[in-house]
């Protein structure tokens, strides 16, 4: 093995098979959720939630609770933007995308704190502030739960949340030996600033044509 290869990839000597391939099915479809969303489809749900629900059985399983936290959110939030992008404003259109009004970015900030506070009792009940990522990932689970609030809800602001969240996560995850996440997370930071473009383009678009 070369020095490269163990530095990237050692740590997953000591893991189960399953947890490996589990593991990369969870990106797979995590990678093909993040494109959906970036192409405005609505399989970025169905696809979310496979990733999701894999990643909460992993996370538990390696104690990363803000890690699954977050997960377990997405994939309820799954459902309900699943229902949101498919409903009918009126008999021809459903849900549009959209930016942020005034009472929605109170809620966004709402949800933000209140994530912050939640994972705090969460990791103080079982004893779990002993690393500095902890600290990192309680703030990360606030801003991924409000930018999957905003996906769900169809709004542009979403994909800042993920562009921050994203940029975090790629050294945190590496420092935590989770390669492979790590390098999702590198390409999920790309995709979200694309998806932020691509849906700019969309609202311009239709202000013009409005």
């Amino acid at each position: 093995m070369s020095p490269i290869f163990d530095f990237l990839f050692g740590q997953y000597a000591e893991y189960e098979t399953v947890d490996i391939i589990l593991e990369i099915v969870a990106i797979i479809f995590g990678f093909l959720s993040v494109w959906f969303s970036k192409e405005n489809k609505i399989w970025v749900f169905p696809t979310g939630m496979i990733s999701t629900a894999i990643f909460v059985y992993l996370l538990f399983k390696w104690t990363l609770l803000g890690d699954m936290m977050i997960n377990g959110y997405y994939f309820i939030m799954s459902v309900y933007g699943w229902y949101v992008w498919t409903r009918k404003v009126d008999a021809t259109h459903v849900t549009p995308i959209s930016r942020m009004n005034a009472a929605e970015k109170k809620y966004g900030l709402l949800i933000f704190v209140a994530t912050l506070l939640f994972v705090f009792v969460i990791y103080q009940a079982f004893d779990k502030w002993n690393h500095w990522t902890a600290y990192v990932d309680t703030v990360t689970t606030a801003i991924f739960f409000v930018g999957m609030w905003l996906m769900a809800k169809r709004k542009i602001e979403n994909w800042i949340f993920w562009i921050v969240g994203d940029v975090i996560s790629v050294p945190l995850y590496f420092y935590k030996g989770f390669t492979f996440t790590s390098f999702q997370y590198l390409v999920f930071t790309f995709i979200a600033i694309f998806g932020y473009l691509a849906w700019k383009k969309y609202l311009n678009n239709n202000q013009v044509i409005a």
